[in-house]
């Protein structure tokens, strides 16, 4: 009988997060327990840089001192944001209620 693997994420919905090697920020609104996107663009990512695709990749609402923008980010190059500061992005009272402790609360709740 195959032993199933149980996946975890570090991170959660709805807590801020930033990049362990780019200067960005931002808040998560959706994980893929492994990756779930392009090859295309997976192959755009320069080889050195490539993360693993076996590990949760998170959906961002991003921003840096430029823009605001989404962004696709695998766990080994996230870091908790312990700022405590709010991320701007335009779209985030869409998906989630007002900041508590650092977090921000989805307007849904899962059963």
């Amino acid at each position: 009988m195959a032993k199933m693997q149980t996946l975890t994420a570090k991170f959660h919905l709805g807590q801020i997060v930033r990049h362990r090697k780019h200067p960005f920020r931002g808040v998560i609104f959706d994980v893929d327990f492994e990756f779930a996107n392009s090859e295309e663009w997976y192959e755009s990512i320069p080889e050195e840089s490539r993360p693993r695709k076996d590990q949760p990749f998170y959906h961002l609402l991003a921003e840096n001192d430029q823009a605001y923008y989404f962004a696709y980010v695998s766990e080994q190059n996230l870091l908790a944001d312990e700022s405590g500061e709010p991320v701007d992005h335009p779209e985030i009272e869409e998906i989630f209620g007002p900041i508590k402790g650092g977090t921000y609360p989805p307007h849904f709740q899962l059963n």
